[in-house]
């Protein structure tokens, strides 16, 4: 069961992400969480490097979802400029949503990278609806009230897969 927490992939930032190692594991679209993972999770809109980088996946065809349990209003002020499909109020770690995501973007699972900055909503329900997961370090180090309960459970299971050898990166 613990493996479900495991990704498949960390890097520091979705900027450490490229189309073309994208391409060369089959991943032909993204479902890619919002909050604290393209931009901190009290900034509305896209930075340029985050508007470069959708548009860099775009020439590549990589098509990109965002998937948010945030609400409606937040989700579509930042996904809206960016002529991006949205889904709110997700209900991650539920598999519905991806699930559905994926059948709307017309790709089978391996073709799909879930990215985010949580293991137990991020990397859990792209694990558990069979997709490639990418971990990326949060944005900023402040969080929501249930997503700074969620880091306390996440820090506790890190830990225990550091100490058995399943991960080697560091926070």
């Amino acid at each position: 069961m613990l493996k479900k927490f495991l990704p498949n992939e960390h890097v520091k930032s979705i900027f450490e992400i490229h189309p073309e190692s994208l391409k060369e594991k089959g991943i032909k679209g993204i479902i890619t969480d919002l909050d604290n993972t393209l931009v901190a999770w009290d900034v509305k809109e896209a930075t340029s490097e985050v508007v470069e980088w959708f548009k860099l996946m775009k020439e590549h065809d990589i098509s990109v979802t965002i998937i948010s349990n945030n609400n409606r209003e937040r989700v579509s002020v930042f996904s809206e400029p960016l002529d991006t499909p949205f889904v709110f109020s997700a209900r991650k770690p539920l598999s519905k949503a991806f699930k559905t995501t994926a059948k709307k973007m017309n790709l089978k699972e391996e073709e799909i990278a879930v990215i985010g900055d949580q293991v137990l909503t991020d990397v859990l329900g792209g694990n558990m609806a069979g997709f490639y997961t990418i971990l990326v370090v949060p944005i900023v180090q402040s969080d929501g009230k249930i997503t700074r309960i969620n880091r306390k459970i996440e820090r506790r299971i890190l830990a225990y897969m550091r100490k058995k050898g399943k991960i080697s990166w560091e926070e």
